[in-house]
């Protein structure tokens, strides 16, 4: 359960689909324009699907529904290339002025 002043992260349908703009590409027209954020829970306390509210970190204040509590960045650059490390090796050879 999240308590107030919790970092959290909250999901929102901004539009609809079909309440979208006909100005966008095709297959996006089909989609819900959605918003992610993350910011202090407002609400004393709540559980994960709740609605609630939260202020983010440059104060501004967003409703949706609470996904995560303590939310943390979970990317990467990939999967390991083995064609890097020798474009790595290439690269460096002609910088050095060894191949043109």
């Amino acid at each position: 359960m999240a308590k107030k002043g919790d970092w959290v992260r909250i999901h929102n349908v901004v539009l609809k689909a079909e309440e979208r703009t006909a100005k966008i590409p095709t297959d996006t027209q089909h989609c819900d324009l959605e918003m992610w954020d993350k910011g202090s829970l407002l609400e004393d306390s709540a559980e994960i699907g709740d609605p609630v509210t939260v202020e983010t970190a440059t104060g501004r204040i967003a409703k949706g529904v609470l996904l995560e509590e303590n939310p943390c960045y979970k990317h990467s650059y990939g999967d390991f290339v083995p064609e890097i490390i020798e474009i790595d090796k290439q690269l460096r050879k002609i910088m050095s002025g060894g191949e043109r």
